[in-house]
């Protein structure tokens, strides 16, 4: 999803008036060719009203919340479900934390003996979804957004989400609006709402009977994954010689 041409000139002359748009994509770190292109088109991305926002000392959600289609999202912030941050933590630190209780290096209350990959991870789309969904998530969003129920598994399976869905998921699940823009990278985890230590804190307030059901899911599904992955390299593979 974008914001339209027009009301992103209106916003940006409201928070830059002396600013030429060499002014604003020098000091956003834009290149000019793209803000042009966009600006012809009639749309602008999130991602260049997100970096215009950060290069001027306004919060991105502040900023993203002037703007049809997102005008909740400021309201709309809510503190992350522990499902959320449980969502967030790769299946290698679920690994290295089940290995840790195992040999007593680590334990339910106390800190992580060791630091959690930064987020988002290669899956945090897709756990996320699942982390929110409460059984109709995927119909749901198609009633609403009118998104084949194919494309939205081919986005999940290619670990992306565009940002109009984000933000349907969130508002469908009842959870904060802006979480699916941190979860793909749009908006970081300070700028959503995210605590430093959240991760931390579930994880190790997490019983080692759960911690291993919910890894023993992780990695079946990791599993799948990487088995039609390989299925279709082996594939791949197959016609390209038949080819050549």
């Amino acid at each position: 999803m974008t914001v339209t041409a027009k009301a992103f000139q209106l916003w940006r002359t409201r928070i830059a008036p002396e600013a030429t748009v060499s002014d604003l994509c020098r000091k956003a770190d834009i290149k000019r060719s793209t803000l042009a292109q966009q600006l012809v088109r009639g749309k602008v991305s999130l991602e260049t009203v997100i970096s215009v926002a950060r290069a001027y000392g306004i919060p991105p959600v502040q900023a993203l919340s002037e703007f049809d289609g997102y005008r909740d999202l400021e309201d709309g912030m809510l503190p992350p479900t522990p499902a959320e941050y449980l969502s967030q933590v790769s299946p290698m630190d679920l690994l290295r934390l089940v290995l840790g209780r195992s040999e007593d290096t680590d334990c339910v209350g106390r800190p992580l003996s060791f630091q959690l990959a930064p987020l988002p991870h290669r899956y945090s789309v897709r756990s996320w979804f699942e982390a929110v969904d409460r059984g109709d998530l995927r119909h749901a969003l198609t009633s609403s957004t009118g998104i084949a129920p194919q494309n939205l598994s081919a986005q999940l399976s290619a670990g992306r989400l565009n940002t109009q869905l984000c933000v349907e998921v969130a508002r469908l699940s009842g959870v904060s609006l802006v979480n699916g823009l941190v979860v793909t990278g749009i908006l970081t985890p300070e700028e959503g709402g995210w605590a430093d230590d959240g991760r931390e804190q579930v994880l190790c307030d997490l019983p080692d009977s759960e911690l291993i059901l919910m890894a023993r899911d992780r990695l079946d599904g990791l599993g799948k994954r990487l088995r039609k992955q390989e299925q279709d390299n082996t594939r791949d593979q197959a016609l390209w010689e038949n080819l050549g």
